[in-house]
């Protein structure tokens, strides 16, 4: 459960009157804008989940950022870490301090939960920027992450 001090900065919980601004939100973070009906589907299954939650930052009432956080257990080292899964200001306020908000919310959730650390995935659309921002914040890069699609059908 979050700290009650970190609630006030303007980060609180995804509600469902949130999803049409993090569809937005998740459009600058894709490069296409998330249906209602998918932001939905992930957060009624973010909901059913144990290990992975939702946030807003809220700010003058406007949806300006998201954060999803999410715990993982790592088999090749005995230890839990805290994943940020999803993270995205909007274009119009970014370097207002809001996507520090965010990580620093997710670090404290991480302590919270007696995690040794934390990670992302970070690609490389924006990663002159954001790769910077995250380094300027004690991350650093550790590998590569390797995906396979399958084709439907």
């Amino acid at each position: 459960m979050p700290d009650i001090h970190l609630m006030e900065s303007g980060i609180r919980p995804m509600q469902p009157d949130d999803i049409p601004a993090v569809c937005r939100l998740m459009g600058q973070l894709m490069g296409e804008e998330m249906s209602a009906a998918d932001m939905q589907s992930r957060l009624d299954w973010v909901n059913r989940s144990p290990i992975d939650w939702l946030y807003v930052y809220e700010d003058a009432g406007q949806v300006v950022g998201v954060l999803g956080f999410r715990l993982r257990e790592r088999l090749e080292h005995p230890s839990r870490h805290g994943e940020i899964s999803v993270l995205v200001t909007d274009a119009v306020v970014r370097w207002q301090g809001i996507g520090r908000a965010l990580v620093a919310f997710a670090e404290g959730l991480a302590h919270q939960h007696g995690c040794a650390g934390m990670f992302l995935v970070s690609g490389f659309k924006r990663q002159d920027e954001a790769h910077r921002f995250y380094e300027r914040l004690g991350y650093a890069p550790t590998g590569y992450r390797f995906v396979k699609t399958f084709d439907e059908g």
